[in-house]
């Protein structure tokens, strides 16, 4: 799962409407909420491309082949407490609420954070689906090469930018 920069405008409207339209939580602008759940994952995206060149150091540092960057990301990201892969959604949701309690926007809210969550959840995997998409069809395209050869990468890369470009992905 991956969230994509061109998918959080219309995440943070699905997510503000599923919200405050089932009263979890009260507001006078639903926009400014969703400027402030675009805010929380925005600032995802910023941590996320950290954690990824941290990884990309660590393997550099260590001489570990690219096999390994799975294993350096999620090291990395759990030394920093984020969210990534399956832990995202949660992440993500959780991050979400604590803004709505933090928020000079969110009048109060009403409902538990499980409510919330489940109602979250569902949004964000179906905009974060799209990578598993677009990885199948960058693959699809560059099946004549071998996979985790600096070639692949290169051109795995070059492809999945094509790709985003053409979705408006970002």
């Amino acid at each position: 799962m991956r969230l994509f920069q061109g998918k959080i405008p219309i995440i943070a409207k699905d997510i503000a409407t599923a919200v405050v339209s089932a009263g979890d939580i009260e507001t006078d602008s639903a926009a400014e909420v969703e400027l402030d759940i675009e805010a929380v994952l925005k600032e995802y995206l910023r941590v996320e491309r950290e954690i990824t060149e941290r990884a990309k150091d660590m393997l550099e540092k260590r001489q570990l082949p690219y096999s390994q960057f799975g294993k350096a990301r999620k090291a990395v990201a759990d030394e920093r407490g984020v969210g990534v892969g399956e832990d995202v959604i949660e992440y993500l949701a959780n991050q979400i609420i604590g803004s709505f309690m933090h928020s000079v926007h969110v009048e109060e809210v009403f409902s538990p954070d499980e409510t919330m969550r489940a109602k979250m959840a569902p949004i964000l995997r179906k905009h974060m689906a799209v990578d598993e998409e677009v990885d199948a069809e960058v693959r699809t395209k560059i099946k004549n090469l071998e996979e985790g050869t600096r070639t692949w990468e290169i051109e795995y890369q070059r492809v999945m930018e094509q790709i985003k470009r053409r979705r408006g992905l970002e």
